[in-house]
């Protein structure tokens, strides 16, 4: 993150002790302190132990307990809506191998450039790059095994379908929440991906700030148009959700009155985890940013992305896995997070519920 993007968040910091009795900041009543209360959002279904963003790993997660399933929605060339988290598809599947000479300029595969029916023949696998002798290196070694099983892209109204299927199947309202991914990159190859979002939504009866479902982007600019615009034009209403990284773009939204301007459009928002908890917090003094305080002052939900066990993802300030959930849950008092890992945050809720 840049230095003034930092200074900016981490104004009004509190060093805190792992001590009973730290000093918090005052919030509304409505800020959830209860275990019951917070949430835990399946990030790319159970991505931690199968390929994420397949029908399987949805299922998993779903079976695991999580609250939300997460969707991150892309388009094809035939303005069809996918499940995918990149807008290329060279990281997790063998695309290169079924489409030789398709790749843009800069070597990569685009969604946008594919048809539905040509990507239902790719076969998807767990993340990976190429080293630059072209060898396939998994990115999370200790997951599911690069080419193992059969996986494969599947739409947006596919996993809508299924969600809902097993809510009926089952009596439960398990959530989901869409990515509207890279709007202004859609809007430049031609496609209104953000409407063609929320018309499916509204298509499977999402069409309410009742409806269990948040709508989220990283796009500010996207994110004023839906509220503005599309959602009014297609007569729905629903919950949206601010996404923020360490960029200089979001400098503005870190502070109480950037939050109050911000939440004229977004009912949460989602930051990246260190942008609450400093990387720089040691196990004697956890540096905690005002952002969570200062969103829930301004009656905004926060969800942090993104948990995981892998090595070298729990933050040297946490023993493991679990206490940085406890830190995140209780000490920064975050409503909800993502996780590759649902089964292990729905475990832990439910322990100190």
């Amino acid at each position: 993150m840049a230095n003034s993007a930092i200074k900016r968040i981490l104004s009004g910091v509190l060093v805190m002790g792992l001590v009973l009795g730290n000093v918090v900041p005052i919030e509304p009543a409505y800020a959830q302190r209860e275990a019951a209360d917070k949430i835990v959002v399946a990030h790319r279904g159970a991505s931690g132990y199968l390929p994420e963003h397949t029908l399987p790993a949805v299922a998993m997660a779903y079976a695991m307990g999580a609250d939300f399933m997460e969707q991150d929605v892309v388009m094809t060339r035939d303005d069809k809506l996918i499940v995918w988290h990149d807008l290329t598809l060279d990281r997790n599947t063998d695309v290169r191998h079924q489409f030789p000479g398709r790749a843009r300029a800069d070597g990569r595969h685009y969604v946008v450039d594919f048809d539905l029916a040509e990507l239902r023949l790719l076969r998807v696998t767990e993340g990976y790059r190429l080293s630059d002798s072209g060898v396939e290196e998994q990115i999370y070694p200790q997951r599911f095994p690069l080419w193992q099983g059969s996986f494969q892209v599947h739409t947006f109204a596919e996993q809508l379908e299924m969600v809902q299927g097993m809510n009926r199947a089952s009596g439960q309202d398990i959530g989901i929440y869409p990515e509207i991914k890279s709007p202004a990159f859609h809007h430049a190859n031609g496609k209104d991906i953000s409407t063609a979002i929320i018309s499916e939504l509204k298509r499977f009866g999402y069409t309410s700030k009742d409806s269990n479902v948040y709508l989220q982007t990283f796009e500010f600019d996207e994110l004023k148009r839906v509220h503005d615009d599309v959602l009014p034009a297609l007569g729905v209403e629903l919950k949206l959700v601010q996404l923020m990284g360490d960029d200089e773009v979001y400098q503005w939204m870190l502070s109480a009155s950037g939050m109050r301007e911000l939440a004229q459009y977004a009912d949460g928002v989602g930051p990246e985890k260190g942008m609450i908890i400093s990387p720089e917090s040691t196990r004697d003094g956890l540096i905690i940013s005002s952002l969570v305080s200062d969103a829930h002052q301004a009656g905004m939900q926060v969800h942090p992305y993104t948990f995981r066990l892998d090595p070298g993802h729990i933050p040297a300030y946490a023993d493991d896995f679990e206490h940085m959930l406890a830190l995140f849950f209780f000490e920064a008092n975050v409503d909800g997070l993502f996780t590759d890992f649902p089964d292990r945050a729905v475990d832990f809720l439910r322990e100190h519920d």
